[in-house]
Formats: structure tokens, sequence, C-alpha cells
């Protein structure tokens, strides 16, 4: 997946639809969460076999909201000048050093 390409066509529908200015970090993170809770809602009071089974359906309605939570995210990550390749990177690797088992 390259990120930039996708932050690029990102850009290019927020700047067709003026969306800019909605686009603030603060705005971006609230977005994004919502998106989240609207995944969360797709396996509430499923069991952890059903979660794992989901339906034709589900499973699309939750890629969906998936892609709309990295989306958001990759906006943000403009906004704020960071970049989502590094910032998972760093965080994979304290990650790593952190959990590490010898």
């Amino acid at each position: 997946m390259n990120l930039s390409e996708l932050t690029t066509r990102l850009h290019a529908i927020r700047d067709r639809n003026d969306w800019k200015q909605f686009h603030s970090p603060k705005n971006l993170a609230m977005a994004a969460s919502v998106e989240m809770a609207e995944l969360v809602e797709i396996f509430q009071w499923l069991t952890e076999d059903q979660s794992r089974q989901l339906p034709p359906e589900k499973l699309a309605h939750a890629g969906q909201e998936v892609g709309d939570i990295v989306l958001y995210l990759l906006l943000l990550c403009s906004e704020l000048g960071l970049d989502m390749n590094e910032v998972v990177r760093a965080k994979l690797a304290d990650s790593e050093r952190r959990f590490a088992h010898d």
C-alpha cells in the first residue's frame, strides 16, 4: 500500500469538495473515533466465535469501516505533518522492544 499515493488521492477528494476547512486535527480524530464506534457496533453482542466468523455482508461492512478509519488517520497524519509509515514503524519497534521475550 503506497500511503503517499493514497494521501494524494484523499487530498484530491477533499479539495474537490472544499472539505479542508473541516479537516482540523481535532475533527479528523473525532471522525476516526466515530468510524471506530461504527466498527465496534458490528461486533456488539457477538460471541468470540461469531466475531471470528462474520457473514459476508457483515465482513464487507467491517471492511468499509476499517477503510474509513485508515483514511481518516491518513488525513490526520497529513494535517499534523506526521509520516504514517514512520510513526507505525516506530511504534512497532517500541512494541518489539517492550514485549520481547527472551
